[in-house]
């Protein structure tokens, strides 16, 4: 693990995003809320929040840093389903693993939802698209 002892704490924020291709019969029943397990959208962002808290215990050398806020994003296309995590903290070291963090559990969790159904459904483009930090 990385000493950040001497660090002060700042604003830190990040956003990351990824898609889940899908079938157009898959999004017809995420739409209508006819997959069998529920909503799939609400699911989703439920898990990835929880999973951007957890972000420390899941990654071994990933800092336990004070979550100030967390929000996914979810928003069907005719291919699939694009996701965009933000996450924000006053800390010593950034938020990024944990926005990309939600945004794969996010994604899993609907592959997960959606496996009955659609055999042909992949995971795409995860990847930290802002990081900045400000002094507070």
């Amino acid at each position: 693990m990385v000493d950040v002892s001497d660090k002060t704490k700042v604003k830190r924020t990040a956003r990351a995003r990824g898609q889940i291709i899908l079938q157009a019969e898959t999004i017809k029943l995420v739409k209508e809320g006819l997959i069998k397990k529920g909503d799939v959208l609400a699911a989703a962002r439920i898990a990835g929040i929880t999973a951007a808290k957890k972000t420390w215990d899941l990654i071994p050398l990933c800092h336990n840093i004070e979550i100030d806020n967390v929000t996914v994003d979810l928003r069907i296309t005719d291919s699939g389903i694009n996701i965009e995590c933000s996450a924000v903290c006053v800390d010593k070291t950034g938020i990024e693993m944990e926005a990309l963090t939600a945004v794969s559990i996010t994604a899993l969790t609907i592959y997960d939802m959606c496996k009955a159904v659609d055999k042909s459904m992949r995971i795409e483009r995860i990847e930290l698209i802002e990081k900045t930090k400000e002094e507070v």
